[in-house]
């Protein structure tokens, strides 16, 4: 059974960080980049960062560039998205999902979807 399971989401007043983390099984994860997307009440589902499974490159929204970070721990199957300088803006529900192709970051290209997890940022 494929299983994305995100974690480590909460309340942080603006300024603050999180660190959400994403647990990949049943699958081969070396096989899939990983994203993380976010939505927010009223809007689109937005991709937000991702990881290539192939060289390990690292791709993000304009948005949070700098602010935000995509690690991942292969050997775990685990991929980190750490967040720093949060704004109230930030404020979703964060997803983690696999695709084949090389971070489109599109959600129509997505394989698997995690369950998400909230992000509230506080002002």
């Amino acid at each position: 059974e494929v299983q994305l399971v995100e974690s480590g989401g909460g309340l942080v007043q603006a300024g603050g960080s999180l660190r959400l983390s994403c647990a990949a099984s049943g699958f081969t994860f070396d096989d899939y980049a990983i994203d993380w997307f976010r939505q927010a009440p009223g809007k689109e589902r937005e991709g937000v960062s991702c990881i290539s499974s192939s060289d390990g490159s690292t791709y993000y929204a304009d948005s949070v560039k700098g602010r935000f970070t995509i690690s991942s721990d292969n050997a775990k199957n685990t991929v980190y998205l750490q967040m720093n300088s949060l704004k109230p803006e930030d404020t979703a529900v964060y997803y983690c999902a696999a695709e084949r192709q090389e971070c489109a970051m599109i959600t129509y290209y997505v394989d698997y979807w995690g369950q998400g997890t909230q992000v509230t940022v506080s002002s």
